[in-house]
């Protein structure tokens, strides 16, 4: 699968195969099939995420419920509405949910806006890397 919203944001070889094998053992590593053909792939990892500890520029929506996160979401570039359908999944699951995205992603900024998030402030990953970070409370 390639990327077509930043080619840029991950680095080679991200994700590996020990950050999916990690994500599964969590219980939190999902595909999407469309006629039994894996067509894309996300992580809903429940909280706490060490690196939204700390927000900078801006505050989450809540910081007192705990909250899911959604990371790596690949597809392949001709299949459509994947944020969609990873949005309903994970909304029937927990009603408070945040994500981050590279700033030049602007398709996935697009979608998170058009999903009802609030942008909510600036996260750094491990290696330093910046992020937009966002949040929705409330049902999907």
């Amino acid at each position: 699968m390639r990327q077509s919203g930043n080619m840029y944001q991950w680095g080679e070889g991200y994700p590996s195969e020990a950050v999916i094998t990690a994500d599964m053992e969590k219980k939190g590593g999902f595909v999407i099939e469309d006629d039994g053909k894996v067509v894309g792939y996300f992580a809903f990892l429940p909280s706490p995420e060490p690196t939204y500890a700390r927000i900078y520029e801006g505050k989450w929506l809540d910081d007192t419920m705990p909250y899911h996160v959604v990371h790596r979401i690949a597809s392949y570039p001709e299949v459509h509405s994947i944020f969609s359908s990873i949005m309903d999944f994970c909304f029937s699951h927990n009603p408070n949910i945040r994500i981050d995205t590279h700033r030049d992603n602007k398709i996935m900024q697009h979608n998170i806006s058009k999903h009802g998030f609030s942008y909510c402030g600036i996260i750094y990953l491990a290696n330093g890397d910046e992020r937009l970070a966002y949040q929705k409370y409330g049902k999907g």
